[in-house]
Order: C-alpha cells, then structure tokens, then sequence
C-alpha cells in the first residue's frame, strides 16, 4: 500500500525529531544521584572563559563600584545546544597567590601577657595566574555530572578589584554580586573597566557553593545576605567568626600550626590584587581598621570582630546546609562548624552535618555532595531532606565511611559532672563525687613543656592531672565538655589552658590521631566578667570561670582513663610569657561536665 507524501513527510520528520533528541546531551541521575555524562567528561571540549562582575562597594577608594574577576567552566552543550544548566561556584582570596612562609610575617608570641609586642614584617605578594583561568578546583568533580563550574577571586586578591578585609562586608557582598549574576541580573562585564556586558544565558539560576577553610568560609557569607539564587552549601572546615579563629574566651590564641598569625597577618598573606591600590588598601584596612580594633593587648571581644563572626549575621541565610569538618582539626577548630550548623537547625535550614576524625580540610563522601546538589540545584527529589542529619566517621574508618546518627550531637548523650581530687604534683581522681574539705592546688607556668610532655609527666609542678578509673567498657562522647573553674594567680595575667587526654599516652607506629588528645579549650581568667573587658587580676584573688572546650564525638576504649589537664601557656597556641607564674585552682570551684552518650548509668558501667 502506497503512503500518501505527507504521511512520509511527517514520518520523516518524527524520525528527525528522535535523533536529534537522541543526540542532545542531558544530565541523567540514577538512585538520586547526577551521573557522569560522557557527553560532558571531554575536557577539549569545555568552554572556558572570564569576565567581570560589578558589586555595590567600593573598598579600593578610586571612586569606582569594584568588578571582581570571574571564571566559566561549561559543557560545550550550554553553547552549540542551548542547554541551561545548575552552577557550583567556589571563591578564594588564595587562587593567585600568597605571601608563603616569608621571614617575620607573624608574631612574636615571646613576650608577658598584656605587654605591647615587637612590630612585625609586612609582604608583598607576587600575584600568579593567566587568563581566563583562575583555579582548576571543582570542575573534574562537577562538570562531567551536569554542571557548570565558577570561580572568583575575592576582593582585593587577583585580579579582582577592591581591598581585602577578612571577613568584612565585601566578602559576602562579592560572591552575592556573582551569584546573582548567575541568576540574570545585569551586572557581567568582558572586562575591568568597560561597559560591554556578558550574560550568563547559560545558567539555570541555581547555584551552589563548597570550598575549604577560607573557601570554605565564603560560601557561608554569601548565604548570610539571602540572595535567592543561592540554593545550596557545602562549607568544609569553614573559618565562621575571625574572633573564635583568632582568640579564646578573651585569651590571644593562635590557629594550630600557625604560631603568631593574627588577622592583620592573614591580611598580608592573602593581598595579590593590584599594586597601585595596595597602598590605600594597607593603610585603610591593616594599619587603621584592623590596627587600632584586633587588640593583641587584652584579646577582648569588640564590634570589630563582631562584624567578623558570621552567626551574628545568619537571620537572612535561606541555602541548605551541609557541613563538613575534622573533630582533630586545631587549625579552624570544630566550634567554627557546629555553632552554624545548630543555628541553622534552630532556623528551620535543612542541615545535615558530616565529622570525621582527622585534621583541617576532608569533603564529605561524594555520594553525599552529590545527593545535596542533586536535591537543591537539579531539584530532583531524591529524599536526602529525610536522611540522618549526622554522619560521622568513627574512629577506625575511612573518611568515605562515616556511621548515620539521628543527629549531632548524638540525642542520648547526657552531661556528666565530674569533681577534682587532688593529688598534686602527681595525678589526681576524676569522680562523680565532690570532694570534702578546702583544696588549692599550684601549677607553675612554663612554655617550654610542650602539653604533650605535660600529660605522660607522672609528676609535675606544670600542670595538674585527674583522672578516672581505667574504663571495662568503651565511653562515647559526642558533644560539649564544659569546664567551671576558679582560679587565682600570682600575677595581673596568666594563660590558662585545658586539655582532656586519654591516657596511657600513646607514640610511636601505629598512633591514630585520635589516640592521646580528647579534646581541649583556652581561656583568660582577666575575661571572667565579661569578654568585651578584662580586668587585671589581683594576685591571689580567685575568680570563678566557665567556658566550653572543643566540641567531638570520640568513643574511647576501654583500658584508657580519661584525664582532664590544668595549665597555663599552652607552647602551640598561646603566647609564651617568662616562666615562673603561678597559677593557683581551687579544686572545690572546679568541675567540669562531659557529654556521654547513656549519661551517668554508661560511665559509671564504664568506671566501676
């Protein structure tokens, strides 16, 4: 039978309908997941270019509104197809360089408590890159599985225009100015200075963020200002308040690893942006803003870093989180992750938090991420809203295998008070009882004793040590340990640091970095009254404090003791003064209150 010519035509186009269907490439997600698409995977074939994004600052002081430079990684099928795709976007202050371990750049920390330090070095950095790349990070993840992939540098960094503030206003306001961009906005330029515009037609207006450490910090500012377009983060050992990064409970305190870096210091590290502005910048940001309110004096809390401390500005933030860090990380220590990550679950945030037990940095799994961007960029339901909210790697386990727990912390763990049975200069008791009768206990300050020594000490006038009873059983913490301590000293100043440790120490092949260190906190007995204003001690007057240490999550075996360590200059974080101080604890004013998963009834099973 003969088809009739318009039937064949019709056929024949259907059939070319299907390969040209057949021929487009997609993103495809399979068990809630995007999968890599091997259209996407041909890094030949990926377009990539830069251009400018106008913010509403200007921070550099020639007058003009800042453009802070952006790079574009997309699948070629965004061009030749029309295809509209989800962002991941990252920003950094690092992509074109750092000042590196240049000589004198930090601190003197060798010096009395309140005394005015040595002047430090200033740098400057050689800036590094060629365009239109700016980082390679993100895009061999991301872009094969259906997304396109951006970054900036931030202000004052690169070729980004504006001076960098750490942690000021400008560092949110940036990446809010590129996100919404990337959302339509008319703001993209081809260059610098100029007017002609470039659009993201590419984009489908929804954009995520992830980064570590400091790119681990910008993607939290950025969903700080409420932008819409800003659906999801992924914040991996995020730097959350430069006061808590920088100092301890009005103690001057430095990172870990990073002995006499300061904000002013970091400043410096960071600042490749143009040279002809980096004056003004030095002299309006480091040498006036950051010079007259930082305080290596006191260490006090001030309104200066109160604009630097991102829970304070959480009401308007809207994107999902999903937060990831190391308990054993002592550079941006884990009260920087789970502070936000227990606001935003007040707010209302879908919040899913991942722990693991190493150090600074570590993604969660890329399963995780990958169910986080799936459900909030692609907006595929794939259920993770109903998924555990904690995720934590114990401590025998790979990274990529963390245990589900209803939540962080764990919901049946319960405060433990414990008490301080002297024993000084040998190891005390921990115990659930308060002891009887008035005791005073006498530690002499000295730097030189690394915490570490201090602990395996079975005597010593350098600290004070208790401890429990060997344990029968393994004890799970997950949580705050909060000390109460009343101190005195011989001087109008002390350092005073905490460790909780578990004991015997261990060295040698086969240590884990969880074995030895618990957890540990810092604190200025001159802050008892107020962290906005310390008042010089009157020798031998005692002052009572309280403050939390580290949060964790730690199940400790059972033939260990838990011990709580007294001290004062801690030689990798605080300053080191001249030995000698005295530091007097009363141990009938000092407890201290650790979160064990069973409460009371687990760690007396444990202890008895």
């Amino acid at each position: 039978m003969k088809r009739p010519a318009f039937l064949s035509l019709i056929i024949l186009f259907c059939v070319s309908l299907t390969a040209i269907a057949q021929s487009t490439a997609v993103p495809v997600f399979k068990d809630g997941e995007a999968q890599i698409v091997e259209a996407f995977s041909n890094s030949a074939d990926w377009i990539r270019h830069d251009l400018w994004v106008e913010t509403e600052f200007d921070t550099d002081g020639d007058g003009k509104i800042d453009r802070v430079h952006v790079a574009v990684t997309r699948p070629m099928q965004t061009e030749t197809e029309g295809l509209k795709l989800p962002v991941v976007y990252e920003s950094s202050p690092y992509y074109a360089g750092t000042a590196g371990n240049a000589p004198g750049l930090f601190w003197n920390v060798k010096h009395e408590i309140g005394a005015t330090p040595p002047p430090r070095n200033h740098v400057e950095v050689q800036r590094r890159g060629q365009r239109p790349i700016i980082s390679n990070s993100q895009i061999s993840r991301w872009v094969p599985r259906g997304y396109i992939v951006v970054h900036s540098s931030s202000p004052g960094t690169g070729l980004s225009q504006g001076a960098p503030t750490v942690g000021g206003d400008n560092e949110s306001l940036a990446p809010k100015a590129v996100i919404e961009w990337l959302a339509g906005k008319d703001n993209g330029y081809t260059t610098p200075d100029g007017d002609e515009k470039v659009e993201a037609f590419w984009s489908t207006g929804n954009v995520g963020m992830t980064g570590t450490s400091y790119n681990g910090t910008i993607p939290l500012a950025a969903a700080t200002t409420g932008v819409d377009a800003l659906k999801a983060i992924i914040p991996i050992a995020p730097n959350t308040s430069y006061y808590h990064y920088y100092r301890s409970n009005g103690l001057v305190r430095s990172p870990g690893g990073y002995l006499g870096e300061d904000i002013d210091v970091l400043y410096d590290f960071i600042h490749s942006g143009a040279e002809d502005k980096r004056p003004y910048n030095n002299k309006t940001v480091r040498d006036t803003e950051m010079a007259n309110n930082m305080d290596r004096i006191t260490g006090d809390y001030n309104d200066f870093w109160a604009g630097r401390d991102y829970l304070n500005d959480m009401k308007p933030m809207k994107a999902a989180l999903l937060m990831s860090h190391g308990f054993n990380d002592w550079n941006v220590m884990p009260e920087h992750s789970n502070r936000i990550a227990q606001a935003a679950k007040k707010m209302g945030i879908p919040t899913q938090i991942y722990y693991h037990q190493n150090g600074h940095g570590g993604p969660p799994p890329m399963k995780m991420m990958n169910r986080w961007f799936t459900r909030y960029l692609h907006g595929i339901e794939n259920g993770v809203e109903n998924d555990p909210k904690a995720w934590i790697v114990r401590e025998n386990d790979t990274r990529t295998e963390p245990t589900a727990y209803a939540d962080y912390p764990n919901p049946e763990a319960k405060p433990v008070k414990l008490y301080l049975e002297g024993n000084a200069p040998a190891v005390g008791n921990l115990t659930t009882s308060k002891p009887k009768g008035k005791m005073t206990e006498t530690v002499t300050d000295d730097y030189t004793k690394s915490g570490a020594v201090l602990a395996q000490a079975t005597t010593s006038d350098n600290r004070l040590l208790f401890v429990t009873p060997i344990l029968k059983e393994d004890l799970h913490l997950s949580g705050l340990s909060t000390i109460t301590i009343k101190v005195a000293s011989d001087k109008p100043a002390v350092n005073l640091s905490v460790w909780m440790v578990s004991l015997p120490w261990n060295e040698g092949d086969g240590t884990k970095i969880t074995d030895n260190i618990i957890t540990r906190g810092w604190a200025d007995p001159q802050n008892s009254k107020s962290l906005r204003k310390s008042n010089p001690l009157t020798p031998g007057k005692f002052v009572a404090l309280k403050f939390d240490l580290q949060p964790d999550d730690q199940i400790i075996p059972a033939g260990q003791q838990i011990g709580i360590m007294i001290f004062s200059s801690d030689s990798e974080f605080t300053l080191h003064p001249e030995p000698g101080t005295k530091l007097m604890v009363d141990l009938n004013g000092t407890s201290i209150s650790i979160p064990v998963v069973g409460g009371k009834a687990a760690f007396e099973n444990a202890t008895k």
